[in-house]
């Protein structure tokens, strides 16, 4: 197997081109040097110095030295990263569903550094389905989803109810007291979070009404339906709004946005993913308390 102190070992000799200083220089004495050299060329499968009139590169040598420099200082840079890391504390790496507004996204994202704890944060933002099996496989550490949600195993916090808001085209000032159209609701892909996409239909449909949805990819895409007169969108966001466009609280039916903090608890090394839970749980309930 090809190691750094193979890396060491060529390039010294390449620079010094003497058997005793390269192993002085690598720290080694010189029988060892000798033999990391042949080992390495038998990796190679090429013959890196000539050793019959002194100590000189080969044309095969020449051609890897530069290889072999761009290597160890990778591996350099490698540790050097590593040291930052574990200098800079635990990284907490965490998944958020899209439809968390982004303040409110900010806000439980920085909520363990505010409370004191030496974290280095990272987050994506991905659907709830996504996100599940992010931190079932370990590639994340907590995430917050839509709920309800099969979590096969994970661990999960309180459910908190985020108050929303219909988004619809505003009526024209001449509509007069004609009944407005029925709009479809716009919708993100069922396939993201099917258990609570599908309470959201029902809860619609359970006042008799009848439910039309159209899939869009995001709540931009909704509201660009909803400027132009083609649908209506349900939103936890406050400040998503445009022109001609009305908003209203959904209370009839009440229609919040079920959130939840899940981890994996059989995940080694992963710290307390219990407490950390219940800091971004504070400030999702705050938020809901509003």
């Amino acid at each position: 197997m090809l190691t750094e102190r193979h890396l060491e070992i060529f390039i010294a000799l390449a620079e010094e081109e003497h058997f005793g200083a390269a192993a002085q220089r690598v720290g080694i004495t010189q029988p060892p040097l000798s033999q990391g050299l042949r080992r390495l060329e038998a990796l190679l499968g090429v013959r890196l110095f000539e050793r019959e009139r002194g100590v000189f590169l080969t044309e095969e040598g020449a051609l890897l030295l530069p290889h072999a420099r761009r290597a160890l200082a990778a591996l350099a840079e490698l540790r050097e990263a590593g040291a930052r890391e574990h200098a800079d504390g635990r990284r907490l790496r965490l998944g958020l569903a899209p439809e968390v507004p982004a303040p409110l996204a900010a806000d439980v994202a920085a909520a363990p550094v505010r409370a004191g704890d030496r974290t280095r944060i990272s987050t994506v933002t991905a659907p709830t389905a996504a996100l599940l099996s992010d931190v079932a496989s370990g590639r994340l550490d907590l995430a917050v989803i839509r709920h309800p949600s099969v979590l096969h195993g994970l661990a999960a916090g309180q459910v908190i109810l985020l108050p929303t808001w219909i988004l619809a085209p505003a009526r024209p000032a001449d509509a007069g007291g004609s009944s407005p159209r029925r709009l479809p609701v716009a919708v993100r892909p069922r396939g993201e979070a099917p258990a609570a996409h599908d309470l959201f239909v029902d809860t619609l449909a359970s006042r008799g009404r009848r439910v039309e949805t159209v899939v869009v990819a995001d709540e931009r895409a909704g509201l660009a339906l909803v400027a132009a007169g083609q649908a209506v969108l349900v939103t936890a966001d406050a400040g998503l709004s445009a022109s001609r466009v009305e908003r209203r609280r959904a209370t009839d039916p009440p229609l919040p946005l079920r959130l939840r903090v899940v981890w994996n608890p059989r995940r080694p090394g992963s710290g307390d993913p219990a407490g950390t839970a219940r800091l971004l749980e504070d400030v999702l309930a705050r938020e809901a308390a509003r």
